[in-house]
C-alpha cells in the first residue's frame, strides 16, 4: 500500500484507502479506477474491493517504517475526505502524518466541503501540505474552501484542465500544479489555458508546476512549456524533492 511512484511533484504513495466514487467532470476518465481494476484482475490482495472504498488499517504504519525522509502522495488512489471515510479514520491517518514528522504528506481532494467542516479537529502539523484538485471554473470554490483552512502549506492540482480558469485568486496559496488528462478518451488541453494559469502564478510569486500534456501517449506528448520545464515548488520545502 505503498510504493516509490513516477508522479513528477512527488516521491512516494501511500494508500490507506483505495477506492472512491465519481463527484465532478475531472473524475469521467479516473486512472485510479483503471489501476484498481487492474489490480483486483492481477489478485492484489488490497484491491478485492475493486474501486469500492476500502480503508485499510494495516497500511496506516506503513510511513513510519521508512526511514529516509520522502515526499509522500496520501491516497493517490481514493480521496481521504470521502463521505465514507469514517471521521475516525481519517484522524488515525493525521496522527501518523504527525509522528511521521521527517517525511513530507501532501493530500489531494475533491470534497473541500468534507475538509472544512472538519478544519477543527486536525491536527495541523506543517509537514502535512494539503492540496484541492480544480479541473475547471466551475469549481473554484474549492479553493476558497482550502484557503480557510488551518494548514500550514496550500496548492492547488488543477489536473486534469478541462477550462480556462481565469481570474484566480491565489491568496494563502503556496504552490500550483497544472497537468492534461492522459490516457484512454483523454480530453484535449489547450496550451493558452496553461499560459494564462502560468501568468497569473508568476504575477502572484507562487510557484508553478507542469506536470504534462498527457493525451494517449503523455510520454510523447512531454512536459514542456513554450521550450522550457515548468518544476517550480515552495522554495522553503525544494531540497524535499532534491534528494
Amino acid at each position: 500500500m505503498g510504493q516509490s511512484s513516477t508522479i513528477e511533484w512527488t516521491e512516494s504513495t501511500w494508500n490507506p484507502v483505495t477506492g472512491c466514487t465519481k463527484i465532478s467532470t475531472g473524475c469521467k476518465h479516473c486512472y485510479a479506477e483503471r489501476m484498481a481494476k487492474r489490480l483486483k484482475a492481477m489478485g492484489q490482495v488490497n484491491y478485492v474491493n475493486g474501486f469500492r472504498l476500502t480503508m485499510h488499517d494495516k497500511a496506516l504504519p506503513l510511513p513510519l517504517t521508512w526511514k529516509k525522509p520522502q515526499a509522500i502522495f496520501v491516497n493517490s488512489m481514493s480521496d481521504l475526505f470521502h463521505r465514507d471515510v469514517s471521521t475516525e479514520f481519517i484522524l488515525k491517518v493525521f496522527a501518523i502524518m504527525g509522528e511521521a514528522h521527517w517525511h513530507r504528506f501532501q493530500i489531494l481532494t475533491k470534497r473541500t466541503g468534507r475538509l472544512s467542516q472538519m478544519d477543527g479537529l486536525l491536527d495541523w502539523q506543517d509537514n502535512i501540505w494539503m492540496g484541492a484538485t480544480v479541473e475547471s471554473q466551475a469549481y473554484v470554490d474549492r479553493i476558497d474552501h482550502l484557503r480557510n483552512t488551518s494548514s500550514q502549506m496550500k496548492f492547488l492540482s488543477l489536473e486534469p484542465l478541462l477550462s480556462p480558469i481565469t481570474d484566480l485568486d491565489l491568496a494563502g496559496i503556496d504552490w500550483v500544479i497544472v497537468g492534461g488528462e492522459s490516457g484512454p478518451g483523454a480530453r484535449p488541453m489547450d496550451p493558452d489555458w496553461v499560459r494564462d494559469i502560468r501568468d497569473q502564478c508568476l504575477t502572484a510569486e507562487v510557484p508553478f508546476f507542469f506536470k504534462q500534456w498527457g493525451g494517449t501517449n503523455k510520454k510523447k506528448a512531454g512536459r514542456e512549456l513554450d521550450g522550457k520545464t515548468w518544476n517550480q515548488m515552495p522554495a522553503e520545502h525544494e531540497a524535499t524533492m532534491a534528494r
